[in-house]
């Protein structure tokens, strides 16, 4: 498994931007499709986005499409997600993911087998 660690939350107004950042522990992060995920309070763990080992393919849940984009750099084995035009509904834990696989951006928890701690984000009216 590869350790994950999440940075970057906060406390933004609706409108407002952050970046959030996934760093990985070991060198196999670079053969892994990663993603992000997030969690409300009384809510299910939910799909935001999810890329390939090289970036070649993302996917995106609907809620965030257009708003938020997942990046990696596998140099330095940091997965990013940057929020723009946040809105109060994007309040939550999000949490960092590394699959077994190399090509397959899936969206269901159940594809990965690595998880961080989770960040944070709140977003005020």
């Amino acid at each position: 498994q590869v350790q994950l660690v999440e940075s970057g939350g906060g406390l933004v107004q609706a409108g407002g931007s952050l970046k959030l950042s996934c760093a990985a522990s070991e060198r196999t992060f670079t053969p892994r499709s990663m993603a992000w995920f997030r969690q409300a309070p009384g809510n299910e763990r939910e799909f935001v986005a999810a890329l390939t080992k090289f970036g070649g393919y993302t996917s995106y849940a609907g809620t965030v499409k257009g708003r938020f984009t997942i990046s990696r750099d596998n140099a330095n084995n940091l997965l990013y997600l940057q929020m723009n035009n946040l809105k109060p509904e994007d309040t939550a834990v999000y949490y960092c993911a590394a699959s077994r696989s190399s090509y397959s951006a899936a969206s269901t928890p159940e594809s990965y087998d690595s998880w961080g701690q989770g960040t944070q984000v709140t977003i005020s009216s």
